[in-house]
């Protein structure tokens, strides 16, 4: 396959499914394990999250903006900044002391990743069918300990497979919020986490990164940019109409289909 060509695949799966609960990381992994595909230092991989992470940023910039300059004399906006500082910080500490566990054991395991898209897929279908009234309708006024337990959450994505957005939605479904606002959380979640986790895994390989294909990197970022601000644009709309089941599907669906990859040795 064509090197530009894979660049656009990869740029695309990373758009498509950073931010609704099938796990980027987990297609990722899968997608270059059976493309042979692994770039120096993981550049590639890495630089492209920042493409998906940017258009975030696009999408709610002006909420971002009003956060950023208000908050030292709004009280609502202190508070909403101190839930997402405190759903943030587990991540940073289990992320630290785990990272070479995650990097060099988790993300080289596939059948880790397809048995975490099964197992989060049936999980996501009991939660998307679960009759519970929801308690926080507004992402920006869940109560501390809200925030706190979904940022617990969270870290069970630090396994390949789970899915970041898929771990804190759920987490907030049974912590009494609705699907709107646990979707919309989840990519004001993304924000520290990412930029986060992007920092580190540059400061961890700063001497193994190979910027000399640049222009597929290029290629790779925009795509995933574009991609992922159609999903971020639509993906509220979407799930307050039909939930997650059909997200919960397409992770058993990939899950089966990598094991059966594997088991014919495809990749190996």
């Amino acid at each position: 396959m064509a090197d530009w060509l894979m660049a656009i695949i990869l740029g695309l799966v990373e758009g498509l499914t950073e931010f609704i609960p099938v796990s980027s990381t987990g297609h990722l992994l899968l997608l270059g394990h059976f493309l042979g595909f692994e770039s120096t230092g993981k550049t590639f991989e890495i630089v492209i999250q920042l493409g998906a992470l940017l258009a975030i940023i696009s999408v709610y910039f002006k909420r971002l903006w009003t956060l950023a300059t208000r908050w030292p004399f709004d009280v609502e906006a202190r508070r909403f900044l101190i839930g997402l500082l405190v759903a943030f910080a587990p991540a940073v500490v289990i992320g630290v002391f785990a990272y070479d566990f995650i990097k060099l054991v988790l993300f080289e395991t596939p059948v880790v990743i397809c048995v975490a898209l099964i197992v989060g897929g049936f999980l996501l279908l009991l939660l998307d069918r679960m009759k519970k009234v929801p308690v926080y309708l507004e992402a920006d006024r869940y109560p501390l300990r809200v925030y706190f337990l979904i940022g617990l959450f969270q870290c069970l994505a630090m396994i390949p497979g789970v899915s970041r957005s898929g771990a804190t939605i759920a987490g907030g479904l049974l912590l009494g919020t609705d699907k709107r606002s646990a979707a919309e959380f989840s990519f004001f979640l993304a924000l520290p986490t990412m930029g986060a986790a992007v920092a580190y895994d540059l400061l961890q390989n700063w001497e193994r990164l190979d910027f000399s294909d640049a222009g597929l990197i290029a290629i790779g970022f925009v795509t995933a940019f574009l991609t992922a601000l159609a999903v971020v644009k639509l993906l509220l709309e979407f799930v307050s109409r039909h939930g997650f089941a059909p997200f919960a599907w397409w992770r058993i669906v990939v899950g089966v289909g990598g094991l059966i990859l594997l088991g014919l040795g495809v990749g190996a």
